[in-house]
């Protein structure tokens, strides 16, 4: 049988499955991996991918959970004693009560984007969202046909939104405010009291408040020593949606969590249970000891760690003439400007990759605002790679500016 006519006889694909953008972080990455492949040594410097896996308490209890025993679907919220560990985590890390019955687990915290959105957004609902802000968001909201408002943002509103530009994008059709803190790709945080602000404003308009605290426990701690605070804390009845793929180091575990008003349990359930049914059982059991003394001891150091690794490339950009327009204070991005090298942040990235060997991600995957003018680099990466990967980036910057004497 001819395969091409089959091929060419297909029925047409969905219009979302056609519609959806490229992660260009993930092509890059691909990218990179061929490159390696063909016997080049690349620095990657692209993906939020910590060079740690899960604590030791973590991969010992997973090990020791395959020894025959079953391990059935759990409930489609999720395994109650995590859901415990959770609530307490919470208390003690945020001072914040959230019953363990409002927190549902699931696949990643990309899933928990998906419930928080399918619970929220309808056909021409619209969402504001910070510009720039991690590129999943939109492909969410408009696969389930709600009308993406991107609002531009900058580095005096340290790159998120405010009640002044909600006011300005605001609609009568306008049903829900996406906050991401601290942010991807500026690894910024969102100050309290904007924050406050902003949910109020939203809350006072009749719209959902969803915010993605992913980065949250690897955020600096306040000039009073304590915490940066949840939005749980400033809106109890916001959406937060996590993970346990940062802090914890848990990226290809694929688990993460959502906490929903009361209200709307049932209805998240119901969602939960037919998207997905439930998380993975095993990685639900052994992430009850991430919550141990002696993992959370672990993810505390590792925090501490990446602050030393902020120090090497916030130095290292500054070096390159290459500027960070806001420091950042949470996640491990820095979101710096090549505008002065002539090239659009795109051609960058490509030229970076391939002419010494750095991958980085360029502002297009992260909106229109600063798509051609900023670039993501991520310090999740070793000190070594670090260093490494900025001296080939002056090597570069540098070739770049000698072309341009000529």
């Amino acid at each position: 049988m001819d395969e091409s006519h089959n091929l060419h006889t297909l029925p047409p694909l969905a219009t979302r499955a056609g519609a959806v953008h490229p992660f260009r972080a993930m092509r890059i990455g691909a990218q990179a991996d061929m490159m390696e492949a063909a016997g080049v040594h690349v620095i990657k410097l692209n993906l939020g991918q910590p060079d740690y896996d899960a604590p030791e308490p973590v991969r010992t209890a997973m090990r020791d959970l395959y020894d025959g025993r079953a391990l059935p679907y759990t409930e489609a919220k999720g395994l109650p004693a995590l859901r415990r560990k959770i609530s307490e985590f919470y208390a003690t890390q945020h001072q914040v009560s959230v019953d363990p019955s409002r927190i549902v687990i699931t696949a990643g915290g990309s899933t928990a984007l998906l419930l928080a959105v399918a619970l929220t957004v309808d056909a021409g609902s619209e969402v504001l969202i910070a510009d720039p802000s991690y590129p999943t968001n939109r492909e969410l909201v408009r696969a389930f046909e709600g009308v993406v408002v991107d609002v531009p943002t900058s580095a005096y509103t340290r790159f998120h939104l405010t009640p002044e530009l909600l006011g300005q994008y605001w609609s009568k059709r306008t049903r829900a405010v996406m906050v991401t803190s601290p942010s991807n790709p500026t690894g910024t945080t969102i100050a309290p009291d904007t924050l406050r602000a902003v949910c109020d404003y939203a809350r006072e308009h009749d719209a959902w408040r969803i915010v993605d605290e992913t980065y949250l426990d690897l955020a600096d701690v306040e000039p009073d020593g304590t915490r940066v605070p949840s939005v749980l804390s400033i809106d109890p009845d916001a959406i937060v949606c996590s993970s346990f793929s940062k802090y914890f180091g848990m990226t290809g575990w694929r688990l993460g969590w959502i906490v929903v008003p009361e209200a709307t349990v049932d209805a998240v359930d119901n969602l939960a249970t037919n998207f997905f049914l439930s998380a993975h059982t095993p990685t639900q059991i052994a992430a009850v000891e991430c919550f141990s003394s002696e993992a959370l001891a672990i993810s505390e150091r590792r925090r501490l760690e990446l602050l030393e690794r902020r120090s090497i490339v916030i130095d290292g950009l500054r070096g390159l003439g290459l500027p960070v327009d806001v420091a950042p204070n949470g996640a491990f991005y820095a979101y710096f400007d090549v505008s002065s090298t002539g090239l659009s942040a795109t051609e960058f990235c490509e030229r970076a990759l391939q002419e010494a060997h750095v991958a980085l991600t360029p502002g297009a995957d992260f909106g229109e605002a600063t798509a051609d003018t900023h670039v993501r680099l991520s310090y999740a990466a070793s000190r070594d790679d670090l260093r490494e990967g900025l001296d080939r980036l002056r090597a570069f910057v540098g070739s770049l500016g000698a072309k341009r004497a000529q």
